[in-house]
């Protein structure tokens, strides 16, 4: 995008698990509902590579159509929505760290109307996802 966002946060968690162990987890779309509860289902249109797109469905919400943007292996990706003038891009960071710990960051940055409003409410159960995350990839990775 060639402008700034009108709406920013990051929230991080360090993890145990290598980033290879959370890299598995983000690649098996279909399995993103045991550790995000904001996801009743989804599905993905194609392999996990940039251009693909998604259908999410929030628990109790309409579908929503994301596309992954940047996806990079064992590094993250980025995905986009875009709803009218409304766009919300979430990156989703693996940060090798010393000791064998990996650190997870996810940032959201929405541009457009109401894009505080709707960043907040995207982000916001971000610390819970993350911990499940982290917890999946320990207790696979062991």
């Amino acid at each position: 995008m060639s402008y700034s966002p009108n709406w920013h946060v990051e929230h991080s968690i360090e993890t145990a698990a290598p980033a290879e162990a959370i890299w598995q987890l983000f690649r098996d779309v279909a399995g993103w509902p045991r550790w995000n509860a904001g996801i009743a289902s989804i599905a993905i249109d194609g392999p996990f590579a940039d251009g693909t797109w998604l259908t999410m469905q929030p628990p109790g919400e309409a579908p929503l159509r994301s596309q992954l943007v940047q996806v990079r292996e064992n590094a993250g990706f980025v995905d986009r929505t875009e709803i009218g003038d409304l766009t919300v891009e979430v990156a989703h960071r693996i940060t090798p760290l010393a000791g064998g710990r990996t650190r997870i960051t996810y940032a959201v940055d929405a541009f457009g109307p109401d894009a505080a409003g709707i960043g907040a409410a995207v982000s916001s159960d971000f610390p819970d996802v993350l911990a499940a995350l982290a917890a999946l990839a320990e207790a696979r990775a062991s």
